[in-house]
């Protein structure tokens, strides 16, 4: 059927079909750059930017200008349907009429429903062609298909700058209205990374060993040093002031190979020795006299980052810090054995004769040390913990709910568990049941 002197030729009709998938192939274009530019990951390109990969720049631009960009996109993917739905529509629309009157329906229903049939067909062919398909294809290689539609999406953009700005500028517009910031908020969270990880693992990317590494690194970085270090009441030190033969039965005594030395109390130490040294003097048959092998340790205050420590150590001219609260008093101290047990756990040797800090029971409940960092307590059994906090155990995590000195027996209710204190070293907390609270069901009376 002829119609405004359209040819209805073969050649004339794989044309215009042949038009209307490129306009279809074009918007997938769009979108396709869309998902990929958005999706792809920042540290990512500027690697690939770095190594010198064709059109990483241009997309490292792009998603650092999401506004101009999207605009750019939206004025394509806009122009692109409302070309394409105009020219199928007036194009085929008339022939599906003319079809359909031939089988008998008449010009009022034909009408209609052929250019109905038309845009169903064109729209079908658009949502897959044109969307999903290309969208999916970016979530999977997001990176390297951002850099290769980039230069095309700049080009556009500089071309379409008039619009582009009319759009952005109007969507900033909306905002201010609406009181909102246009600043990207989001921020790489841990419990992302540690999704990546997982997710790594899972691929086989990365060793089950690495990725506990990596979250016992993250954990450290949120610590303070008092959630590494060996409280003063632990602390096992030399009084210069003791007899020669009590001194020399600690040195024999202790498991460890320094050893913070002070002058009749704790509060006042003068240094470090290293047993070795004492021990071969000892050896040697030489008089114990401690103060020529007595080293300056570093001391640094309870609200140090436990990852500033490491630079300190590194720096001290014996890898001991003498930590003190605000008030100057011996609090107790680190080595970097407790920062790389921090990390990797405690090692066999270091173990004997301790128990665990965590022991799942067979109910579900966990039977926890009060020593246990409330870090890994948190992590351990899926509960959330202020960031900003005055307690680095269990113990603290327990008194700072309680707000005073518990006896056994008593308990606090956060979170959905129940923290129970079932044993304590004179006032210090020993062991804390954790239990999870299962809403108990109401009796209906019979």
């Amino acid at each position: 059927m002829e119609w405004l002197g359209r040819d209805p030729s073969a050649a004339n009709v794989v044309t215009e079909v042949l038009i209307v998938l490129a306009l279809i192939l074009l918007n997938g274009l769009f979108a396709l750059s869309e998902l990929a530019v958005v999706s792809a990951r920042r540290p990512r390109l500027k690697t690939m930017a770095a190594a010198g990969r064709a059109g990483a720049s241009s997309a490292l631009a792009l998603s650092a200008q999401p506004g101009r960009f999207l605009s750019a996109v939206q004025i394509g993917i806009t122009l692109i349907g409302t070309i394409n739905g105009a020219y199928s529509g007036e194009t085929f629309g008339e022939d599906a009429s003319g079809h359909l009157q031939g089988l008998g329906f008449s010009p009022q229903v034909a009408d209609p429903l052929g250019f109905g049939i038309v845009v169903a067909v064109i729209t079908y062919l658009s949502v897959i062609i044109g969307e999903l398909v290309p969208k999916t294809l970016a979530l999977r290689n997001a990176e390297t298909i951002a850099c290769v539609v980039a230069p095309i999406m700049t080009a556009f953009a500089t071309a379409a700058s008039p619009l582009v700005w009319l759009l952005e500028a109007s969507t900033n517009l909306v905002f201010r209205l609406l009181g909102l910031s246009q600043e990207n908020a989001s921020k790489v969270t841990d419990e992302e990374i540690k999704t990546l990880i997982a997710e790594a693992e899972t691929a086989g990317v990365l060793e089950s060993g690495e990725g506990e590494l990596i979250s016992g690194v993250m954990r450290l970085a949120d610590r303070a040093v008092v959630g590494i270090m060996t409280p003063r009441t632990d602390v096992v030190w030399i009084d210069v002031t003791a007899p020669a033969e009590v001194i020399r039965e600690r040195l024999i005594s202790t498991p460890h190979s320094r050893l913070p030395v002070g002058e009749g109390s704790a509060d006042k130490l003068v240094g470090v020795v290293q047993t070795r040294e004492l021990l071969s003097s000892v050896l040697k048959g030489e008089a114990l006299d401690i103060k020529p092998f007595v080293r300056r340790a570093p001391m640094i205050p309870e609200t140090a980052a436990a990852l500033d420590v490491l630079s300190v150590l590194r720096d001290a001219e014996v890898p001991m810090a003498l930590i003190h609260n605000e008030y100057g008093d011996f609090e107790g101290l680190v080595t970097p054995a407790d920062i790389l047990e921090a990390i990797a756990g405690v090692f066999k040797s270091d173990a004997e004769g301790l128990e665990p800090h965590a022991v799942e029971r067979d109910d579900g409940s966990w039977l926890l040390s009060g020593a246990m960092p409330v870090d890994e307590m948190a992590e351990k059994i899926g509960i959330t913990i202020p960031e900003n906090r005055s307690y680095e155990t269990v113990a603290g995590f327990v008194l700072a709910g309680l707000q005073h000195l518990p006896k056994t027996g008593e308990h606090i209710d956060i979170s959905g568990w129940r923290f129970e204190v079932v044993d304590l070293d004179a006032r210090r907390i020993d062991k804390v049941l954790a239990s999870r609270l299962v809403p108990l069901r109401r009796r209906i009376p019979t």
